[in-house]
């Protein structure tokens, strides 16, 4: 059983829309740990009183939970166990594997005294009829695999002592996986993480995107997913990936580009990042970036020519540290400047951040400032290395970036 700690933050989120009239649906990617989250938080409950009886969880990946059952069976069999008079629990892990799963969700929403969680490691399970059927009356609590931070707790690494060298530590988490149960296996030795990283990558190929959207030219699929893989942080076209495939003796029509790479944001694989005009205000409908759910999963996807450079990878996590953190992320862009991210907090505030690897000479230096300091606002902005000496320049502040990925820089203000 994962521990709580690691999860504090979902779990605090969940407590806090209980018994609220919202359904609670949390995503994410397949094995990020959303059942663990459920578990985790209905030991919670159990601990704050609530009777066993009172939480039914049903996991909808066992085909015996669904299997030869229509929707309105398993509504009939979850109401029939409901205690009287007392707010009853109920969990549905998996939910999209139940035909007309809506219509199920929908009843027990109607329910009194209930209490209804949902999972799904698809963004289809709040595609069109669903959301429009649940419109405002449901919250999405988006998981996604270990931070840096719950990275090193799992690993039992005890963050006070000041010598630990979290370069090398920063290395494991990138090389090997942030997946929950893929640290777990690092006992076990890379082998074990590679075999379990591979296993995760074909049930998310093969059950959620190309059964379920009939893709018949694999081929066409895989190299689609690798080249956006090699190409993390770098600004992207359906238009372009088609003709650099072309290029490659690859015909792949931009459509079919782009209806890929939807399914691959649906299901959690990439993250899409959109242009924001900084001059124009406005967000620019070209030139995305993708980001990857777990850097690990390259080590499938490019294979042995991991070339996506360190600051990619860095610029990768911190786009992920940023989400965890609830921000809106776009890529700033101006005619003569590129900002890697302009954010808006939850508070509604505006960041924006820099990620570079190390300023190890002028013209990085000079780089990396300047993309900063042509933004004539005064709106905070950061500059993240992995430089140990940090030197603030012209209203921009520069952080240690392990630092900040483990919220260590506060008490250095």
């Amino acid at each position: 059983m994962a521990n709580y700690t690691n999860r504090k933050e979902y779990i605090s989120k969940l407590l806090s829309y209980k018994e609220k009239d919202l359904i609670k649906v949390v995503s994410g990617l397949r094995r990020s740990g959303k059942s663990t989250l459920l578990e985790l938080y209905r030991e919670q409950l159990l601990k704050q009183g609530v009777g066993k009886r009172q939480i039914q969880f049903y996991n909808f990946e066992l085909p015996e939970n669904y299997l030869n059952k229509t929707w309105s069976d398993i509504y009939f069999e979850i109401k029939k166990k409901m205690q009287p008079n007392k707010t009853n629990y109920v969990f549905l892990d998996e939910v999209q594997n139940i035909p007309l799963f809506e219509k199920l969700v929908d009843g027990l929403f109607a329910t009194e005294n209930t209490d209804v969680y949902i999972t799904g490691s698809n963004a289809f399970l709040l595609s069109s009829e669903l959301a429009t059927l649940l419109s405002g009356r449901y919250i999405e609590i988006s998981i996604l695999p270990f931070s840096f931070k719950e990275y090193l707790m799992a690993r039992n690494i005890e963050m006070s002592n000041k010598y630990i060298n979290y370069e090398a530590l920063f290395f494991d988490y990138v090389n090997e996986t942030s997946l929950p149960k893929g640290v777990e296996l690092r006992e076990g030795g890379f082998d074990k993480i590679y075999e379990y990283l591979e296993a995760i990558y074909t049930t998310i190929i093969e059950k959620d995107i190309t059964q379920r959207h009939q893709i018949n030219d694999k081929r066409a699929f895989a190299n689609i997913v690798k080249f956006v893989a090699s190409n993390i942080g770098n600004a992207l076209s359906p238009n372009n990936i088609s003709k650099t495939l072309k290029q490659d003796g690859q015909n792949i029509h931009h459509a079919t580009v782009e209806k890929y790479l939807e399914y691959l944001v649906a299901s959690f694989v990439f993250y899409k990042v959109n242009r924001f005009d900084l001059k124009g205000k406005k967000q620019l409908a070209t030139q995305e970036k993708y980001y990857l759910v777990d850097v690990g999963l390259l080590n499938i996807l490019a294979g042995k020519d991991r070339i996506t450079d360190r600051g990619h990878i860095l610029e990768n996590i911190v786009y992920l540290e940023l989400l965890r953190r609830g921000n809106k992320i776009w890529t700033g862009t101006t005619r003569s400047t590129e900002v890697d991210f302009v954010c808006k907090t939850p508070k509604g505030d505006i960041e924006y951040y820099q990620v570079a690897w190390q300023m190890d000479n002028e013209s990085t230096i000079e780089r990396e400032f300047r993309a900063l300091e042509k933004i004539k606002d005064n709106y905070p902005k950061y500059l993240l290395t992995t430089d140990s000496f940090t030197q603030n320049r012209s209203g921009v502040r520069h952080l240690n970036v392990f630092n900040w990925l483990l919220e260590i820089s506060k008490n250095q203000e």
